[in-house]
C-alpha cells in the first residue's frame, strides 16, 4: 500500500485492500443470507458481542436487574461479527445496520425492536425509570454526555483503534490524528472528573454506562494494547472514576456477557439466567467436558 495515493473520480470497492475485516465490510447493507434469530424466555431479547458497545447494554441490563427491577430479566445471545452473523436475515430485521448491539422487547402485545446502544440505553432507562434523571438539567446534562460518547467513540475506535491496531500498514498521519483526538477527549473526561464524582453530576447514570467500556476500558488498559503509548496513566480522574465503577458487580457481570476473549473464567458467551454466571462461564463449561 503506497504513502502516495490519488484518488479516481469515481470510488469502486477493492476487497483486497479490507485489511483484518475484509471478510466482513462491504459498501452496501441488508442481509447476505437467510437466518432467523433465537427467541428465549425473557421479555427481552439482546443479540450482541462483548464489545464496548455491546458491554453499555448487558450494563445496563445488570444494573437494572441490581435494583430490583425484575421486568429487565434478559436473554443475551452471541453474534459472532467476525462470522457474518449480523448479516443474517433475522438480525437485519431488528438493525438494518447490522451492528451489535440489538434489543427485542417482547413484554408487550407487539414486539419493539431497538437499534444504537445509545438509543437502547434511553430506552430502557425511560422504561424503568432509572439512571436517567426525569427531567430538567439532570436530564439534559445526562443525555449531553451520552451524545458525546456516540458522536466521540467513532474517533477513538474506527480511528485511533483502527489505524494503531489494525489497518494493514503502520501510517504516522492517521495515527497522529486520531492519536491527539484520542487524548484531547481524555482530557475532556478527565477535567469533568475532576469536578464531579460521576459523569453527568452526583449521580451514576447512563452516561457512565455508555463512556465506561470505551474510555474507562482504555484507560484500564483494555483497548488495543495502547496504555503506555497514550500515557493513560496520566488521566488520575478518569483512573479513579473507572475503579470506582469496576467496584460495582453489575458492572463487572455486564463485561461478562457475550464476551469471547481473555480469561475463560471471565467468559460467559450467552447469558439466559442470572445463575449463568456461577454455572456457564466458559471455565466451567471446558470442566464439564
Amino acid at each position: 500500500m503506497s504513502d502516495e495515493y490519488t484518488p479516481p473520480k469515481v470510488w469502486t470497492w477493492d476487497k483486497a485492500n479490507g485489511g483484518r475485516f475484509a471478510n466482513i465490510n462491504r459498501p452496501i447493507a441488508g442481509p447476505t443470507h437467510d437466518k432467523e434469530l433465537p427467541v428465549g424466555k425473557h421479555p427481552l431479547q439482546l443479540y450482541s458481542l462483548g464489545t464496548p458497545n455491546g458491554v453499555k447494554v448487558t450494563i445496563m441490563l445488570e444494573e437494572l436487574l441490581a435494583a430490583g427491577h425484575g421486568g429487565a430479566e434478559y436473554d443475551a445471545w452471541l453474534i459472532k461479527i467476525g462470522e457474518g452473523d449480523q448479516f443474517g436475515s433475522g438480525f437485519v430485521a431488528v438493525n438494518p445496520n447490522s451492528k451489535i448491539p440489538a434489543l427485542m422487547d417482547r413484554s408487550g402485545p407487539t414486539p419493539v425492536r431497538v437499534f444504537e446502544s445509545g438509543a437502547i440505553l434511553t430506552y430502557l432507562a425511560e422504561k424503568f425509570g432509572a439512571f436517567l434523571p426525569p427531567g430538567g438539567a439532570a436530564r439534559a446534562e445526562t443525555l449531553s454526555w451520552l451524545f458525546w460518547q456516540m458522536g466521540s467513540a467513532p474517533y477513538l475506535g474506527g480511528g485511533f483503534g483502527h489505524f494503531y491496531a489494525y489497518a494493514p500498514s503502520k501510517m504516522q498521519y492517521p495515527i497522529d490524528r486520531f492519536s491527539m483526538e484520542t487524548k484531547r477527549q481524555l482530557d475532556v473526561l478527565d477535567r469533568r472528573l475532576a469536578e464531579s464524582e460521576y459523569i453527568a453530576g452526583p449521580d451514576y447514570t447512563i452516561a457512565d454506562m455508555a463512556i465506561f467500556p470505551w474510555y474507562g476500558g482504555l484507560a484500564k488498559g483494555w483497548l488495543y494494547g495502547a496504555a503506555e503509548f497514550l500515557d493513560v496513566a496520566s488521566y488520575k480522574h478518569v483512573q479513579r472514576w473507572a475503579d470506582q465503577l469496576l467496584e460495582r458487580p453489575a458492572v463487572r457481570r455486564g463485561r461478562m456477557v457475550n464476551r469471547v476473549q481473555g480469561e475463560p473464567s471471565s467468559q460467559l458467551h450467552e447469558r439466559h439466567d442470572a445463575s449463568d454466571f456461577d454455572t456457564r462461564t466458559q471455565d466451567k463449561l471446558a470442566a464439564k467436558g
